[in-house]
């Protein structure tokens, strides 16, 4: 396997290994978080052992375990969770990996997310940004407009993690797992980490954000 945790951008050598040191680095580099949820295709439980219907996600009903990925503002890996049942809600795996305390510590710090995380954006406002909601039908066309706008202008800021997840996906192993699901984390942990040293630093404008005054460092609170 390969090292473990996500390489920094532009530091050799420093590696992000914890929640608390990705929010770390976002507040001292002034550095814009993305996060979403990713889906890996699973094996289905044998029949008659319990727990078979916690694989089970979505409409189409195919048996996934999850995981929850952040990249930086320019779609460069820096985080992954521990792979769940595809049935946990999204928002209750980021508080289990413990986001909670980290927006505390790091106030500094945004998070764009989508509409799968209201309630994150409801306990931590300011920090956990996600879509506008949509206007009322009885709203003047006006703000319809504006909110259709702050929604496309939302959504065009989260593409930049589609860019990290497709960099996932491209290992073969992550679009469909054969194996026994219990080696899946540690494997899924590993390929995050092989692609957070190999993507490129894309050609992108720099986050607005001005730098934390002082120089990251792993945490340990």
């Amino acid at each position: 396997m390969g090292r473990p945790g996500c390489a920094v951008p532009e530091r050799a050598g420093l590696r992000l290994w914890t929640l608390a040191d990705v929010f770390a680095y976002a507040q001292a580099e002034g550095v814009d978080l993305v996060l979403d949820a990713t889906e890996i295709q699973v094996r289905r439980p044998l029949a008659g052992r319990g727990g078979r219907g916690a694989f089970v996600s979505g409409k189409k009903e195919p048996n996934t375990m999850k995981a929850t990925v952040i990249a930086d503002d320019k779609g460069r890996t820096l985080s992954t969770d521990a792979l769940r049942p595809g049935r946990m809600h999204d928002a209750t795996a980021a508080r289990n990996e413990g986001i909670a305390p980290c927006f505390r510590h790091f106030s500094d710090v945004e998070v764009l997310l989508d509409d799968g995380y209201l309630g994150l954006r409801r306990d931590h406002p300011g920090q956990a940004v996600t879509p506008p909601r949509k206007a009322n039908k009885t709203s003047p066309p006006q703000v319809h407009e504006a909110r259709r706008q702050a929604r496309h202008q939302h959504s065009s800021r989260r593409l930049i993690v589609e860019r990290a997840l497709a960099d996932h996906k491209r290992w073969k192993q992550l679009a469909r797992w054969t194996h026994r699901r219990v080696a899946l984390p540690a494997t899924h942990k590993t390929i995050a980490g092989l692609v957070s040293d190999r993507t490129p630093q894309p050609d992108a404008q720099p986050s607005s954000r001005p730098p934390h005054p002082h120089p990251v460092s792993r945490t340990s609170w």
